[in-house]
């Protein structure tokens, strides 16, 4: 079997004109800002004492996010939709931004699930997650007899 990438010489030479159509409308802004991922980055890290779990959600207000834990699920998810109407326009096309996401992270055994915070500052959501008592590292010196 051989692979063929897409829009290498051969391809374009069997059709051309399908190519810069196709090539056209995939680089329309309009049509990638659609098709660009919605998905968050995130960034999860472990110390001694906790888990965290941070987001990167710009534009977003506090209250446009809804924070769940169901069993060792921790689902986060936010909805935001802008409707900018000028009342003293005629349009003849309005856009509409509408954007949501959900993502959900299955937690360890060692999480204490009854202490998880969640702050959200300058577009940064930060959830901290604290271990349990017996899954936190304790170091101790043995002694040799």
């Amino acid at each position: 079997m051989t692979l063929v990438k897409f829009g290498n010489n051969k391809t374009r030479s069997v059709s051309p004109f399908f190519s810069d159509v196709f090539d056209s409308f995939l680089n329309d802004a309009f049509v990638s800002d659609r098709l660009a991922s919605r998905v968050p980055a995130v960034n999860i890290a472990e110390t001694e004492a906790e888990f965290h779990i941070e987001l990167a959600v710009p534009g977003l207000k506090k209250e446009d996010f809804k924070i769940n834990l169901d069993k060792n699920v921790l689902s986060i998810a936010a909805e935001k939709k802008v409707e900018n109407v000028d009342e003293s326009k005629k349009y003849s096309k309005r856009e509409y931004s509408y954007n949501s996401f959900v993502r959900s992270f299955t937690l360890p055994e060692s999480a204490d699930q009854a202490r998880i915070e969640a702050d959200y500052t300058d577009g940064i959501l930060k959830l901290s997650i604290a271990k349990k008592e017996e899954a936190k590292v304790q170091s101790r010196e043995i002694a040799v007899k």
